[in-house]
């Protein structure tokens, strides 16, 4: 079991943080989704049950397709695409059904800090959860993935530091190609490597007590209308609804996976008061914060036979 279900402290969002089985070296994992399922038959997709972690999962899918909620959508990945669900974000597995997929799991930490840095637009909170590699580099990270899950299952036939050296050399050639994807290089391209990039730590470092752009502004040591310019250069969006965007993510999770109130969300998210905070929901999801909890809280249907 790579995975241990935590609670880290009352009324705290509920975590799924690293554990890899004894004997394996160090925060990287590396499977099959079909083998996993098969050896974990009642974890957490019978029922489905929301959850987050504090690790990346990343799934290569090279038969079948896999549907993966990510952040409360749910998304298809096509034969020759990567799912990627990255630390913090909230998911829900689905049955992989006929799909096909090298399944790796790592921490942050395992990546080098000079290849971390390299890697900043892939491994990024708000990087897309579903990558299409350049068609170049299909088939060569398809078989990457294999030789990392088979360098993973030879642990004792080298030393322990060579497998691990190993492993991580795979892990970051396969990462830094994958960055090559189309999905991130527009990002990248778009992306203003100042303004907008602090903003973003930024943001998710205070959204819960910082609310409005004239704060940001301040903490950046930019004017708001430099912050605004680089806001909507980049995303199209205001600063102001980038700031609601994320506090309403964070009111997603913690309603329906973590299961708070309403009335601890609207304080956790700096909301004067509760019905405050459920009309800023109900505005922005067509739901009030109870519904959606009921709604998010619902067991799925089981699958139809076959």
């Amino acid at each position: 079991m790579m995975v241990s279900g935590r609670q880290p402290e009352p009324g705290s969002v509920r975590l799924h943080g690293f554990q890899p089985p004894v004997g394996t070296p160090f925060g990287l994992e590396v499977n099959t989704v079909e083998d996993f399922f098969a050896q974990h038959a009642d974890w957490p997709w019978n029922p489905p049950v929301p959850g987050r972690a504090t690790f990346h999962y990343l799934i290569a899918v090279t038969e079948g397709e896999l549907l993966h909620d990510v952040d409360h959508v749910t998304r298809t990945v096509a034969p020759g695409q990567w799912l990627w669900v990255r630390p913090g974000h909230t998911q829900c597995w689905h049955p992989p059904g006929g799909a096909r997929s090298p399944f790796i799991l790592f921490e942050p930490d395992v990546l080098r800090p000079d290849i971390a840095r390299l890697l900043a637009p892939l491994t990024a909170h708000d990087a897309p959860p579903v990558l299409t590699p350049h068609p170049d580099d299909t088939l060569w990270l398809q078989q990457t993935a294999l030789q990392l899950l088979d360098e993973h299952r030879a642990l004792g036939h080298r030393p322990l530091d060579t497998h691990h050296a190993l492993r991580r050399s795979l892990l970051e050639s396969l990462l830094l190609r994958l960055a090559n994807s189309p999905d991130i290089t527009r990002t990248v391209r778009a992306a203003a490597p100042g303004t907008y990039a602090r903003f973003l730590d930024a943001l998710e470092l205070h959204f819960r007590e910082m609310h409005r752009a004239a704060e940001y502004a301040e903490l950046l040591g930019c004017s708001v209308r430099t912050l605004s310019r680089a806001a909507r250069e980049t995303t199209g969006k205001g600063v102001r609804e980038l700031i609601d965007e994320r506090r309403l993510l964070e009111a997603r999770r913690l309603l329906g996976s973590a299961r708070w109130d309403a009335r601890s969300v609207a304080d956790h998210l700096g909301f004067t008061d509760p019905a405050n905070f459920g009309r800023f929901f109900r505005d922005r999801t067509g739901l009030t914060p109870g519904a959606f909890a009921a709604e998010e809280t619902t067991p799925l249907p089981p699958p139809p036979p076959g």
